[in-house]
């Protein structure tokens, strides 16, 4: 409990110290960036921490720890000291503070409610088991154990980490400084991530009603607390639809002899029959795992391949600590950061190096470089749709003023460039080292979304959006292009279709044998069959392309609509965030569009990760926008078509809405634990393994040094003593080493020799291994004697290892083995 308390007052004053950053930084929102300055304090203290580390003027240690946060104090003074004098900027706050205590009870409430709800979750499921936990429960405790950074690999032996890892150093960080252990610090960075998102996403959803209020509207903003709370509930408890399908199938409802409608809507497992006796609640363990594999791809002869199509309601029922999780709160940051810009926060007379207009402040210029240099160091995939997405926002502002023309396109540059460059220097200690398995761009040919799949997916802000749009139009009368949305919307999907087959016939032309084996992949003999079956495949699966032109021209239509404002009105009223509302539904629909025709070159060799990663953006631009739309018709609409969409939007929610607290019961067993409740990742091993729990417990206090132990395959129980202990091992999982270096180079043939090392009766054989790797424990327990046996069934020799090396721990079939 101390660990918690210490952990929640730790993130509570760090957001107190940091507001006066937000409080100067973020001028045009109604908030002042009260609700995302957790989010700032960490990343500027985690930014700060990790650079001076890196640069070798500090140590990751507590000193070092305690140098980063001296640099955020120091900036919060910056903030009280600009402009004016100290006193009355202090004095301006209090006041701010004393007109805002409704706006700031509800967000503290807010938080301590969302982490407190997640802390309960996770003690009754605290485990660090499956999926990748292990690899980022191993992460947190190697940034623990490494005296500076970059930290070293847990699974690879002399060589450092070879991953996006920013948000690793964030909670060891805080780990660190509460004295909290990587185990606990594991699920208590969910539970703040979980309240982080929620404060978050609700001071956003709070500043573009203001924003709307003040231009629109009269009355005061705090009108607009309650409702936005509907914001937080849209992006983490709100689910896709087949939460309710799994109740409709459990029940047997629209089941008979296939075919049925189970088996032509095609959903993994949802297609087999019913377990009986049928009832209302789902019962198999892993049924809530299906919500993330609503899409379904097929190759042309048949075979399924695997999607992923993740939600922050399932991320969390998992309770997996993946970058994309990590990173939510700064991608909210950044959204603040675009809206503030749009709205005029950093207009002034000074530009930046003589390069950008003067639309946006030096300093505010820096902290959008850090917020989104660190969006490639928490989750890579995020920063170029970040940067664009605010660098557009920053263009709307002139378009408001001087009107569409091809001199936006320059707006854009003239911010993108020198923001781009900055934001790479600032992270430049991390790509040094930092190698990837992306390895280009590869066409979608075959396996366009079918609109079933796509409204199991997006139904709920589907419904929501269209309503919101053709409010819009019809309702609220907002200038519109159509025609040229529609030029724009044919023109771009009919070029993303030539582009996909134009890459096709490339590789076709420059590589045969890569060409032959994509094809091969595909299902097709050659480039004209695959021609054939695509073409057949997007004719049949045409309802998802028609709902996404649908939706990517309709924003677009009111963005090539927007005129100059007339000049009387910029003193005297903030802009609409309406344009910046349709920008995040046009940059969501954008990620759900693209991987209909292209993906990234990885190692799954499918469009899988494009789309795990592409619609977890898309879902939380919509969930924003969908909310926002909503509480603005319920306001608007009169009459009958109030009620109408009442009624729509109940519905829409109760469906959505069966997912996330039936999967929370079933993930944490009712809330019950027969081992009692702990927010430990690494307790079970107390339980099931409790003589390695004690030989890892002494790895934690040994001095660093690499660990040699058995070697074994992916999302196994292989790696335990790397992972638990913070200490290298030789190899991990080596599925896992070679996505993340783009190939097993490095690895070299450490498996092998590993093998040889336990197997071998020659000393001097082992003697060479150990001091190839330079070795210093020697793990032996059940795994390893169970995984090193001969054709015989003969178990290692052990006795190599008794005599030459000294027995450090002992205890019951575990010994570790310490080499002079």
């Amino acid at each position: 409990m101390t660990s918690i308390i210490l952990w929640y007052l730790t993130i509570t004053l760090l957001g107190l110290l940091s507001f006066p950053i937000a409080h100067r930084m973020f001028p045009a929102l109604a908030d002042r960036g009260y609700a995302l300055s957790r989010a700032l304090g960490l990343l500027l203290w985690g930014f700060f921490f990790w650079l001076l580390t890196s640069l070798g003027i500090s140590n990751n240690n507590s000193a070092g720890i305690l140098l980063g946060l001296a640099f955020v104090l120091g900036l919060a003074i910056w903030a009280l000291s600009g402009g004016r004098q100290f006193i009355n900027n202090f004095l301006e706050l209090g006041n701010w503070f004393k007109k805002n205590l409704k706006l700031i009870f509800a967000i503290e409430i807010l938080f301590l409610l969302a982490f407190s709800f997640m802390a309960l979750v996770r003690s009754a499921n605290p485990e660090s088991l499956g999926t990748e936990k292990p690899m980022e429960l191993a992460f947190i405790n190697a940034i623990l154990r490494s005296p500076t950074f970059p930290p070293h690999d847990p699974w690879l032996s002399g060589y450092a980490i070879s991953y996006y890892y920013f948000g690793y150093v964030m909670a060891a960080m805080l780990a660190k400084f509460t004295a909290t252990s990587g185990g606990m610090a594991f699920n208590l960075m969910l539970a703040s991530l979980f309240a982080f998102n929620a404060v978050g996403v609700f001071g956003v959803g709070y500043d573009l009603l203001s924003a709307y209020s003040q231009r629109h509207t009269s009355g005061s903003p705090r009108r607009n607390i309650l409702p936005s709370f509907l914001f937080p509930t849209f992006l983490l408890i709100v689910s896709n639809f087949e939460g309710f399908l799994e109740v409709l199938h459990r029940r047997g409802l629209f089941w008979s002899e296939p075919p049925n409608f189970w088996t032509w809507l095609d959903i993994l497992d949802l297609k087999e029959a019913p377990i009986q006796p049928l009832e209302w609640i789902p019962q198999t363990w892993y049924w809530w795992w299906r919500a993330s594999r609503v899409i379904t791809d097929y190759t042309l002869s048949g075979n399924h391949v695997e999607v992923i199509d993740e939600f922050p309601a399932f991320s969390y029922v998992l309770g997996d600590l993946h970058p994309h999780v990590l990173a939510m709160p700064f991608v909210l940051l950044v959204v603040a950061l675009a809206l503030n810009v749009f709205l005029g926060g950093w207009s002034g007379e000074t530009n930046i190096f003589g390069l950008i207009k003067p639309r946006i402040h030096p300093a505010g210029f820096i902290l959008a470089a850090i917020a989104l240099g660190g969006m490639a160091f928490l989750n890579t995939w995020d920063f170029p749709i970040l940067m664009a997405l605010f660098c557009s926002a920053y263009v709307l502002t002139f378009v408001l003023s001087e009107g569409w023309s091809w001199s936006r396109l320059w707006d854009f540059l003239e911010l993108a460039i020198p923001l781009g460059i900055l934001s790479i220097l600032l992270y430049l200690p991390f790509y040094v080292g930092f190698q990837s398995q992306a390895g280009g761009i590869l066409p979608n040919l075959v396996n366009p979304s079918r609109g079933a799949h796509l409204w199991v997916m997006f139904g709920p802000f589907f419904i929501l959006l269209f309503a919101f749009l053709l409010h819009q139009w019809r309702g609220a009368k907002t200038p519109a292009r159509w025609r040229t949305a529609w030029w724009i919307t044919i023109a771009g999907v009919l070029g993303l279709f030539l582009f996909s087959w134009l890459l096709a016939i490339v590789i076709n032309v420059v590589s045969p044998d890569t060409a032959a084996r994509f094809l091969n992949d595909q299902g097709a003999a050659g480039i004209r069959e695959a021609f054939n079956g695509a073409l057949t495949r997007r004719e049949l699966y045409l309802g998802g392309l028609v709902t996404l032109m649908l939706l990517l021209a309709s924003p677009l239509a009111f963005l090539s609509g927007l005129k100059p404002e007339p000049r009387q009105e910029k003193p005297s009223s903030v802009p609409s965030p309406l344009p910046l509302v349709f920008l995040l539904i046009l940059f969501g629909t954008l990620l759900v569009v693209l991987p209909e025709f292209v993906y990234l070159k990885d190692g799954f060799l499918s469009r899988m990760n494009t789309v795990f990663k592409f619609y977890y953006q898309a879902w939380l631009m919509w969930s924003l926008a969908a909310a926002f739309g909503t509480i603005i018709l319920l306001r608007e609409l009169r009459g009958m078509w109030r009620w109408v969409f009442a009624v729509v939007f109940i519905i829409t929610l109760a469906l959505a809405l069966f997912y996330t607290p039936l999967a929370f019961l079933t993930k944490t067993n009712n809330f019950t634990s027969s081992q009692g409740f702990t927010l430990d990742a690494s307790a079970h091993l107390n339980n099931s393994s409790p003589q390695d729990a004690a030989a890892i417990d002494w790895l934690k206090t040994a001095p660093l040094g690499t660990v040699v132990e058995a070697v074994g395959g992916q999302y196994s129980e292989y790696a335990r003593a790397a992972t638990y202990s913070g200490q290298a091992n030789v190899l991990g999982w080596p599925g896992h080493e070679g996505q993340w270096r783009g190939g097993g180079a490095e690895m070299g043939s450490r498996e092998a020799d590993i093998q040889n090392l336990y197997m071998t009766n020659s000393w001097n054989e082992a003697k060479s291994i150990l001091e190839q790797y330079n070795i210093k424990y020697v793990y032996v327990g059940d795994l390893e004697r169970n995984k090193y046996k001969d054709d015989q069934g003969r178990s290692m020799n052990e006795d190599k290892f008794k005599q030459h090396l000294q027995v450090a721990f002992n205890q019951g079939s575990v010994t570790i083995y310490v080499v002079p």
